[in-house]
Order: C-alpha cells, then sequence, then structure tokens
C-alpha cells in the first residue's frame, strides 16, 4: 500500500499575531463583565476622600487639616527644618521614585505600552490608553490652575517644584497612568494572576509615588490624597467605557443565531 505524505501549506507560528480587529474578537475574560473588587473597593475610598481633600484645599484663610500639619513635621522628626527621618539612603532613594510620576517618565511609559500594542495590533486598547492618559493630565492641569493652593512652606523642600501644589500632579498623574493602563490592559491579558500582577504592580508606583512627594515636603497630604482619589476615580471610568466599547464590539462581530 503507497503512504500519502501530508505536508502542510504553512507552518504554525509560535506566536502569532491578532488578526485585524482583535479587539473585538477575542475571548473577553469574565473580569471585563464585572469589575474587579479592589478597584470598587478602590473607588468607594476615592470617593469617600475626594470631597474632603476639596474642602481643605479650598479654604481661603489659610486653614488646613490637622494631619496635613502632623504628617509633614513627622516627616522632619517634628521640627519644620528637620533632618528627613530614615536612613541616608532613604532621602535619594524618595527623590528616584519620585522622577517616576514626572512628566518623562511618565510619557515613555505611555509611548512603550503603545509600541507594544501596535505590535500586537490591539488598536482599540492602543486608543483607550492614549485616551485615558492624555485627557486625565490635561483635566489635572486644569485643577491646578483653577485651585493655585500654594505648596507648603511648612518643612524644606528637597527637590525644586515650580507649580501649584493641589492636587498633586506626581500623585494624580501617575494614578491615572499606570492604573489606567494597568486597567485597561487587564481587559485583554488571559490569566487571573496576571491580571492581579498587573494592577498590584502598578497600585505599588502610584503608592510609593504619593508617598515621596509628601517625604520630600513638597506637597500637603491632602494633595496626595485627592491626586490619588483622581486618578483611582478616572482609571475606574476608563475601564468601564473600555469594557462598555468591547462588548459593544463583540456583540456585532457574532452573528445572532436567531437571525
Amino acid at each position: 500500500m503507497n503512504r500519502v505524505s501530508v505536508i502542510p501549506t504553512s507552518m504554525p507560528s509560535d506566536d502569532p499575531l491578532p488578526a485585524k480587529g482583535a479587539d473585538s474578537v477575542d475571548p473577553i475574560p469574565s473580569d471585563v463583565r464585572d469589575p474587579p473588587w479592589l478597584l470598587a473597593a478602590g473607588g468607594a475610598v476615592a470617593m469617600a476622600v475626594l470631597p474632603i481633600a476639596l474642602v481643605g484645599a479650598l479654604i481661603d484663610h489659610g486653614s488646613r487639616f490637622a494631619f496635613d500639619r502632623a504628617i509633614l513635621l513627622a516627616a522632619r522628626d517634628g521640627t519644620m527644618h528637620g533632618t528627613p527621618v530614615g536612613p541616608a539612603w532613604l532621602a535619594q532613594a524618595m527623590v528616584d521614585v519620585t522622577a517616576l510620576g514626572g512628566p518623562t517618565i511618565l510619557a515613555i511609559a505611555v509611548a512603550l505600552t503603545c509600541g507594544f500594542l501596535a505590535i500586537r495590533r490591539r488598536w482599540v486598547t492602543i486608543w483607550l490608553v492614549l485616551g485615558a492618559t492624555v485627557t486625565g493630565s490635561l483635566a489635572v492641569a486644569l485643577a491646578k490652575g483653577l485651585v493655585a493652593r500654594p505648596r507648603p512652606e511648612l518643612t524644606d523642600h528637597l527637590v525644586t517644584i515650580s507649580s501649584a501644589s493641589f492636587p498633586s500632579g506626581h500623585a494624580a498623574n501617575s494614578a491615572i497612568i499606570y492604573l489606567s493602563i494597568a486597567t485597561i490592559l487587564m481587559q485583554i491579558v488571559e490569566g487571573r494572576a496576571a491580571r492581579s500582577y498587573i494592577l498590584a504592580a502598578a497600585t505599588l508606583l502610584v503608592v510609593a509615588i504619593g508617598c515621596s512627594r509628601v517625604y520630600l515636603g513638597v506637597h500637603w497630604p491632602s494633595d496626595v490624597l485627592a491626586g490619588w482619589s483622581f486618578g483611582i476615580l478616572w482609571a475606574i471610568a476608563w475601564w468601564m467605557l473600555g469594557a462598555r466599547i468591547r462588548l459593544r464590539r463583540r456583540d456585532h462581530a457574532i452573528p445572532d443565531p436567531r437571525a
């Protein structure tokens, strides 16, 4: 009996690129339909903290929250011009950490993310990332100009600053950008563990950057709380928008069996 060998017309790819429009046809993680509990909890905390921070920032006669003064002084060992608490290397570490929330690093993070997504042909995700990060940063700049809260003069500043204090641009923009990227990527990443890692890493970055601003003496703690609150709410809003877009596109991509 003659043996017939079948030669495949093409070799399978180890890492095939998604087809055009893959954002609308890939399986949608279950978490897209129901927000992760951590995001829901963060949103609730943000909505509770933001009004308090806003009230503190808008007081016209120099009044401040008691915790603003207490925390800033605690970071200087209780005195206005005291040495920053902690080992000698901590101050430099805080300067390095705070740079992760600066405009240059944040712009690089967005560009690298969009570049990777372009290689993977995730066009919907790219537009979501750009929409969330660009509009969020513009909103923070507008808020700074409207409130125009002076920087704290209670302690020495360990880094040079020039803009208004409220809300903390580093805290707000890092929350907007890192958390928006994380939550939007969670909609296309498979595996609950991988999605949890992305969110946890972004959250750790945001918390560290915000704390560094207070340690360096360039923000009132209420500035940072307001920045975090705004960033969390912004990320949740864009997460919901992304989920809505993906589900609508998927509904249109799947033929109705009753048709």
